[in-house]
This record gives structure tokens, C-alpha cells and sequence, in this order.
């Protein structure tokens, strides 16, 4: 069975801890361009980054945000919904992500790609550290209000070379 879009908050998922994100009380409108996001760490490791990014939207779209204000993007293997909807051709995929309505998944590869949204995601689940060293500020660059990052927080600075 194919991965579903998460369009609504599926009220079976456990709350997280405190180490959950908490996400901006504003508005989910998209801030000014010269806004600067929020930064978020969540620690996790490289196995364990997708899932902290999954617990993260899900807060998200409890707390009000509306699907189409998340993106998602990996850093190494693409999020199940990605490669699925792949699946089905570049073209379909693409159309999702212009459509805006709702959460998008992309590897890093093709965050060059996306448009900003006000919440982005960064699941660091593998891939090198020169596909992190690029994700990392182009995901900074897309975020209108909060930047979520999960990972190893050593290989996180490393590959930034400063303290996030």
C-alpha cells in the first residue's frame, strides 16, 4: 500500500516529549522575505531522523499550521511518499509542489527545486555531508518562520562548521 499525504493530523500518533519543536504561535502566513527563521534542533540519529521529522509535522499540523506549510526534505534515502509519488513521474511530483496544498517531501538533490514554504524540515537520515552541507542553507534560505532540523547534532555543526 502506498504512503499517504498527510493532509490532516491523524489523532492515534503519541504526543512528543520536550524535546519537540515548538512551533512559531504567529500566523501560518508566510513572513516578510527579510524575516530570519527560527532554528530548531531536534537530536536524532541518522536512523532515527525521519521519524523526529514525522513527529515534528505532526505537531505542526496540530498546532494549526496547514499542510501546505511544510516542506520536508532528506538528506539521504527520499521520504516513502517522495519515492512513491516518483513513482508516478516527475511531472505528477512537481505538480503537487506547485499546487502548495499540501506537505511536500524532497531529497536534497532537488531542494535546489522548491519553493519556500514558512516551515521547513530537514530530516539529516544519511547521504554525505556535502549533500547536508548544501540542503542546510538552501532549507534555511526556503523557511519563512521556522527551520526544523533533525539529526546528530556533531555531524550537524560539522558539516556547518558553526554551532546550530
Amino acid at each position: 500500500m502506498p504512503p499517504a499525504q498527510r493532509s490532516s493530523r491523524d489523532s492515534s500518533a503519541a504526543k512528543p516529549g520536550p524535546s519537540a519543536p515548538s512551533p512559531s504561535p504567529s500566523s501560518p502566513s508566510v513572513p516578510a522575505p527579510s524575516t530570519t527563521p527560527q532554528i530548531q534542533l531536534i537530536p536524532a540519529s541518522a536512523e532515527g531522523a525521519l521519524d523526529a521529522a514525522e513527529e515534528a509535522v505532526d505537531l505542526l499540523l496540530e498546532s494549526g499550521r496547514t499542510p501546505g506549510d511544510i516542506l520536508v526534505i532528506t538528506t539521504g534515502d527520499p521520504h516513502p511518499w517522495a519515492a512513491h509519488e516518483l513513482s508516478f513521474g516527475e511531472a505528477a511530483y512537481w505538480a503537487q509542489h506547485d499546487a502548495g496544498d499540501d506537505v511536500f517531501y524532497a531529497d536534497a538533490l532537488a531542494a535546489g527545486r522548491v519553493a519556500s514554504r514558512p516551515v521547513v524540515i530537514v530530516a539529516v537520515n544519511g547521504g554525505s555531508d556535502e549533500d547536508a552541507a548544501v540542503a542546510l542553507p538552501l532549507a534555511h534560505g526556503r523557511a519563512g518562520a521556522l527551520l526544523i532540523v533533525c539529526g546528530d547534532p556533531q555531524r550537524i555543526n560539522s558539516v556547518l562548521g558553526a554551532a546550530v
